[in-house]
């Protein structure tokens, strides 16, 4: 086997395990942010990135759920989660990048700790753009660089190339919050928080909605 292949099957593995292992952590911090924001979903629903799951359990009954996770060894521990919930759920390999749906497809798409390990968070944007039904809602809940100049910022730039070694890619200087606003949405909703963990604490939670048909009123 190529060594470099071999590598990166060995890190995708170790990621899984420590996802399945540390997704409880943050899932503490962020769960009255999640049941507030995926309460209201319904018909399909994409989730990129999903991981191990931890998002399931906050899904209306009654949603379609489609999750695209690059991550093979991801896969069992999803399915797992999907049996212990009952969702009505659809699972493939893919990459945000390049969705392999079909345009105006699904009403909604999910992202949570997942913009920031994409390899080009545009175009991952703008797939989300394509596939999403006209009116659809990207809903996100993200990490984002600390505000120019200060001191969290520089040890987010100065850690980043280690950070991203031990972390599937995660940047934790990525400018999230402003990418979202200029890739192409109609609306973008964001709040601002910060959560007690270390270098990534600066928080974007929100909707971004794709313009509707014309005509048609987004309420």
């Amino acid at each position: 086997m190529n060594p470099g292949k071999l590598q990166g099957k060995l890190s995708q593995r170790w990621h899984a395990w420590m996802m399945a292992r540390v997704s409880a952590y943050a899932d503490a911090h962020l769960r009255p942010y999640k049941e507030e924001l995926l309460a209201g979903l319904r018909g399909r629903v994409l989730e990129i990135g999903p991981g191990t799951g931890p998002n399931l359990r906050y899904y209306p009954a009654h949603v379609r759920w489609i999750g695209v996770e690059p991550n093979p060894f991801m896969h069992r521990y999803l399915r797992a989660e999907v049996e212990r919930r009952g969702v009505n759920a659809a699972l493939v390999v893919g990459w945000a990048e390049q969705l392999a749906l079909e345009d105006e497809s699904v009403d909604a798409v999910v992202s949570t700790h997942v913009l920031c390990t994409v390899s080009d968070p545009e175009r991952a944007l703008r797939e989300i753009l394509r596939v999403l039904v006209p009116g659809g809602r990207l809903l996100f809940i993200e990490h984002v660089a600390a505000p120019a100049g200060t001191r969290l910022r520089r040890w987010q730039e100065r850690a980043r190339p280690l950070w991203k070694r031990f972390t599937a890619g995660c940047h934790p200087d990525r400018e999230t919050d402003r990418i979202i606003s200029t890739v192409g949405f109609e609306r973008v909703f964001l709040q601002r928080l910060l959560l007690p963990i270390p270098l990534v604490a600066p928080h974007i939670v929100g909707m971004a909605i794709k313009r509707a048909s014309v005509g048609v009123s987004i309420p």
